[in-house]
């Protein structure tokens, strides 16, 4: 999955600009109940902005409340500027990104802001990947690092006519084996077709309702 599959587009994005004053951003974030916003300058992607950087400043800053907000401005305090991804990216790579920071910016490569990804967004792909939200039976296995593996479970899933929700395979610790969580209708025929994984060489770890 590529990141523009997933990403909030720059038309529905809360953004604004270097010349907007810490109390407007501020007012506008409570208003959303945002945490950050990127900050745009004709049309590209300069840095980031939040309740947190807005906060900071103030306590270090020997203003009263009200004048730093309507004083001091953004263009003197935003960040991250490296914290973006582009929209060919692989939906993966958004994991090592964030740095903390509640959402990353979507640039192309000459930086044109094209909207942002969240970590709701991403929480909410990883639920889809693992089949979070439809009911089913989890089955969680290690099958020997060999070819063919993943068509011999297939070839089993195919036999017992099951429906699969979702699949997802992980490295065993010691390099030889790999652990597969498999996700499915639950059906009148699971304990037979455990059985049967079983007898084709995977190990079953857990088989869990929900």
């Amino acid at each position: 999955m590529f990141v523009k599959s997933m990403m909030k587009p720059a038309h529905k994005t809360l953004v604004t600009n270097g010349d907007a004053t810490l109390g407007e951003v501020l007012d506008r974030l409570n208003e959303k109940d945002f945490q950050g916003m990127p900050v745009i300058e004709d049309g590209k992607f300069l840095g980031l902005i939040s309740r947190q950087m807005i906060y900071q400043a103030f306590f270090k800053s020997d203003l009263d409340r009200d004048t730093f907000l309507k004083e001091k401005k953004v263009q003197e305090f935003y960040g991250q500027s490296d914290l973006y991804i582009t929209e060919d990216d692989v939906f993966e790579h958004t994991l090592t990104a964030f740095k903390g920071f509640p959402i990353i910016a979507v640039i192309d490569k000459d930086k044109k802001f094209l909207g942002i990804v969240s970590r709701y967004d991403v929480i909410e792909q990883f639920e889809s990947a693992f089949g979070m939200k439809r009911a089913g039976v989890r089955i969680a296995f290690t099958s020997e690092e060999s070819e063919g593996r993943i068509l011999r479970l297939s070839e089993i899933v195919k036999q017992y006519h099951e429906n699969i929700i979702s699949l997802a395979t992980f490295d065993e610790t010691d390099k030889l084996a790999r652990r597969i969580v498999l996700k499915i209708e639950k059906k009148n025929n699971i304990d037979r077709f455990v059985n049967r994984l079983e007898k084709a060489g995977f190990r079953i770890l857990d088989v869990k309702e929900g």
